[in-house]
């Protein structure tokens, strides 16, 4: 397979440490082409990469097929627009826009146009997420009723930074809320209704940095949680069944090696120390240690190379990126008005 020629539009901290050295990994990919205001920075971690000053620039001058944007969330939508309007290939750094009808319009454009189109929930190759979704597939848990997904962390102290900022898109509902609803939406579809209550914790916060959020099945609640003043991070899953419960305490590695530069074949790569393993309580309560699936973010652009060069299904379909906007509007509409707003 002749490698698919990608730029990177963004080199903050999800495109520096959260895209590029995975892409780099993969013989699938080339990455040729950086768009940054920060040359050095680039040179420093991809010294053969192209550096342009803009979006624009790029499209004018370089030949890549795929653009992947990990810009700021206010600027997804319009960049990838252009992108595809340039005739390009496109994946979105998670959230996928700010609006759902920005993404409806978006989506609907790839398709005119006959272009992949995909977003970056990364978290469905999260280990302890494929670990939960094997065992509902197996039938060890039954008929799931509650599901509480939790990411807790201290961060007392607001940053200067657009995440935190009275801006679109920013706070930690768009940010890390994404990634949960994505999940809930991946394991059961779109929910009936959502109840949320949203707010700004801590002292001179702008943003939201606490979300609390109940989304409503047919017989089963899914509840996610996050905030930014929790000293102890609690269970990340707590999974509960008819035949069943699983919980399970700590966050996937592949993040913090990342954060490091190393990506996809470096060691621990994927891989959950067996302390930090799942427990799976049964009906009778026998209580056993569940080895963790091994993670692997990669299997997000494997399934995006087979999409642009065998016309496979991408990765993660607009429709369903745009499904997690809908309820993050859902969650801001019903903390407002204090009630649960129907989908």
């Amino acid at each position: 397979m002749t490698a698919i020629k990608t730029a990177l539009v963004g080199f903050g901290i999800s495109g520096q440490s959260f895209q590029a050295p995975i892409i780099e990994a993969l013989k699938e990919f080339e990455l040729t082409s950086v768009v940054s205001s920060n040359p050095a920075k680039v040179k420093g971690q991809l010294p053969d990469a192209a550096v342009y000053a803009s979006l624009e620039e790029l499209l004018e001058k370089g030949d890549e097929e795929l653009v992947v944007i990990a810009t700021p969330n206010e600027l997804h939508g319009p960049f990838a627009e252009k992108a595809l309007r340039a005739g390009k290939h496109v994946v979105v750094e998670k959230p996928f826009t700010i609006e759902s009808a920005e993404g409806e319009r978006i989506a609907a454009l790839a398709q005119e146009f006959g272009q992949k189109l995909s977003i970056y929930h990364s978290r469905r190759f999260d280990g302890d997420y494929l670990t939960i979704k094997r065992l509902m597939n197996e039938g060890q848990l039954g008929t799931v009723h509650t599901l509480f997904s939790s990411y807790n962390r201290f961060r007392p102290e607001v940053k200067v930074r657009w995440r935190e900022q009275d801006i679109p898109g920013a706070g930690i509902l768009y940010d890390l809320g994404s990634h949960l609803i994505d999940q809930a939406v991946s394991l059961f579809g779109v929910p009936q209704a959502v109840t949320a209550k949203l707010r700004q914790q801590r002292p001179g916060a702008q943003a939201v940095d606490h979300f609390h959020i109940c989304l409503a099945y047919e017989g089963c609640d899914v509840i996610v949680h996050g905030n930014n003043l929790s000293t102890a991070e609690g269970p990340r899953f707590q999974v509960f069944g008819t035949k069943g419960a699983f919980i399970k305490y700590g966050m996937d590695t592949q993040e913090d090696l990342l954060r490091e530069l190393k990506g996809p074949g470096s060691d621990g790569w994927g891989e959950d120390p067996q302390a930090r393993w799942g427990e799976f309580t049964d009906s009778e309560g026998k209580t056993v240690s569940v080895p963790t699936e091994r993670g692997g973010y990669e299997q997000f652009y494997l399934e995006m190379a087979a999409a642009i060069r065998s016309d496979a299904p991408v990765p993660v379909e607009p429709r369903q990126a745009i499904a997690t906007i809908k309820i993050i509007e859902a969650a801001y509409e019903s903390s407002a008005a204090n009630r649960t707003v129907f989908l």
